[in-house]
């Protein structure tokens, strides 16, 4: 499995709007999980090894970052006919298992990834509070393996400068893992 880096932040780009499915039973549009001080989307899934490796420190700074006021997503787009771990069920039990801290949402169609240009599982999206894009970044240096525990929190840096300035840092290295599972065009 090859290995997808993100490209470079386009500053300011504006966050696509969105409406869907949470693991929690409610339908989640970007208004309703947009923060006072900023905004993340996280692309991830169930399955890939990049994802498994840092899911603690996913959930560990979303929470902190939600404490900071920044609103937090994720957003699994994936095929779930080519990769069953990936299908909502599964992901209803992972939220469950994990007690997610933010709402899981499920993009069956793609369409949300498209519109993202998500490229890769984990894809980071920090908005600032007028939901322009601040932040197309790594979480911190892991990758297939999680980094040692006092690894630099790159996304969570980041996104504290957001909440604090409306800008992200003007240097940021691309988050690399597991490509977007797109469906087969029919």
């Amino acid at each position: 499995m090859m290995a997808v880096s993100t490209p470079i932040c386009d500053f300011g780009w504006p966050a696509p709007g969105f409406s869907l499915p949470g693991t929690d039973g409610r339908t989640w549009t970007l208004e309703d999980v947009r923060g006072p001080r900023g905004t993340l989307i996280m692309f991830i899934c169930n399955h890939c090894p990049y994802v498994i490796a840092v899911r603690d420190r996913i959930i560990r700074d979303a929470a902190d970052l939600q404490a900071l006021g920044i609103g937090v997503a994720a957003i699994s787009s994936n095929d779930a006919a080519a990769y069953p771990e990936d299908s909502f069920e599964n992901m209803r039990k992972l939220a469950g298992d994990l007690a997610l801290p933010f709402p899981y949402l499920y993009d069956e169609d793609q369409s949300v990834a498209r519109a993202y240009d998500a490229v890769c599982t984990p894809d980071f999206f920090g908005f600032d509070a007028g939901l322009g894009l601040q932040y197309r970044g790594r979480l911190d240096a892991s990758r297939k393996q999680a980094g040692p525990p006092d690894l630099r929190r790159d996304l969570y840096e980041a996104m504290k400068q957001v909440a604090e300035t409306g800008h992200g840092p003007a240097e940021q290295i691309p988050s690399m893992g597991c490509s977007i599972k797109w469906k087969d065009a029919a």
